[in-house]
């Protein structure tokens, strides 16, 4: 029987639990999947908080990214047929369709042709990532080939796709981390240069890292009071972009300390996802790095069986993993007692 994780109040990752749910179908527009894997979004975590950009209708299901195969198709849907495997984008608001089931609902547009040679488990690790760092860094042009862009907290799935993304553009990308320990992966997947922010200068390692001139670009997931000191690193005519809230504080007018000629911005990967032209630029320079070789899923640890996923979200707020976390879905696993973590 179909399986739909669900949680009647807001709070912590003990209010998701599991339940039997009719079988879906699709209506015109709308797919319905049989779930592989599930990748988990600190934007999820929020929503089940009752912290996100919208409020949870109660009761509530959640889940941007999913990979699958599609079961049924909706009414006037084309380009997708019964047994394609498909990832999700998140393309939809969570109070509308969520991904976290067996068998779920999503909208056509909302799924992608999973790319040859992606297994399930990473099909459900890329398109948040790469998306996000597609439109922040790629789509307008203002990051350009030579210039500098410093990539903070950049050991999340996001930054590390930041990194490649910052590479293949041709850019410099200069990673931070609160922890050395992260280093190392920073620097394989393409950094030039990762400081530490709980041992070394920020400003000073910027500084001589782009020989005074400061960077084009910085991209933060962290907000607060620490993007006025962001904004100093910035290169005149450069750009501040935050696209999360780790810092619950208030976040400040960068720059305004120092006047400093820099444009600041709050940034949505939905500014990509919900337009169609901007969301199909998006698939193919996706595509086309996957392809290539350019860009790799990165999957920190996976956790079996939709039960699992309370403690996933635990997990997932610790903040200690390098990558994306992933919970396989899995008939077998999730009639048993519960999901066993492992990875």
């Amino acid at each position: 029987m179909p399986r739909t994780v669900v949680f009647e109040t807001t709070g912590g990752p003990e209010v998701l639990t599991v339940r039997d749910t009719p079988l879906p179908e699709p209506g015109p527009g709308e797919l319905r999947l049989r779930v592989a894997a599930i990748g988990l979004n600190r934007a999820e975590a929020l929503f089940r908080a009752g912290t996100y950009l919208e409020e949870p209708e109660l009761p509530a299901t959640l889940g941007y990214e999913a990979s699958g195969t599609v079961e049924a198709v909706g009414e006037g849907v084309t380009g997708f047929a019964a047994g394609d495997p498909v990832d999700t984008v998140p393309a939809f608001d969570l109070n509308d369709y969520g991904v976290y089931g067996t068998h779920v609902l999503v909208p056509a547009r909302a799924a992608v042709h999973r790319p040859r040679g992606l297994t399930p488990v990473q099909g459900a690790a890329v398109w948040m990532s790469y998306l996000t760092a597609y439109g922040a860094l790629a789509e307008d042009g203002h990051l350009r080939p030579g210039d500098h862009v410093l990539l903070t907290a950049a050991a999340s799935g996001v930054g590390l796709a930041a990194i490649r993304t910052a590479r293949r553009l041709g850019a410099v990308p200069i990673a931070t981390t609160r922890t050395r320990a992260k280093a190392p992966a920073l620097l394989d997947a393409g950094a030039a240069e990762v400081i530490v922010t709980g041992e070394e200068d920020l400003l000073a390692r910027v500084h001589d890292a782009t020989g005074g001139r400061g960077v084009r670009t910085v991209f933060d997931p962290v907000a607060g009071p620490g993007v006025l000191t962001l904004a100093r690193t910035v290169a005149p005519g450069g750009r501040l972009i935050v696209y999360g809230r780790l810092d619950p504080r208030d976040t400040p007018l960068p720059g305004q300390d120092t006047f400093a000629p820099v444009t600041s911005r709050f940034y949505s990967m939905h500014e990509v996802t919900r337009d169609d032209e901007r969301l199909r630029r998006a698939r193919a320079f996706v595509t086309a790095g996957l392809a290539d070789g350019t860009f790799t899923p990165a999957v920190d640890r996976v956790f079996a069986g939709l039960d699992a996923v309370a403690e996933a979200h635990r997990y997932l707020e610790a903040g200690t993993q390098t990558g994306k976390i992933v919970v396989t879905v899995d008939d077998d696993a999730d009639e048993a007692a519960g999901g066993v973590a492992g990875g």
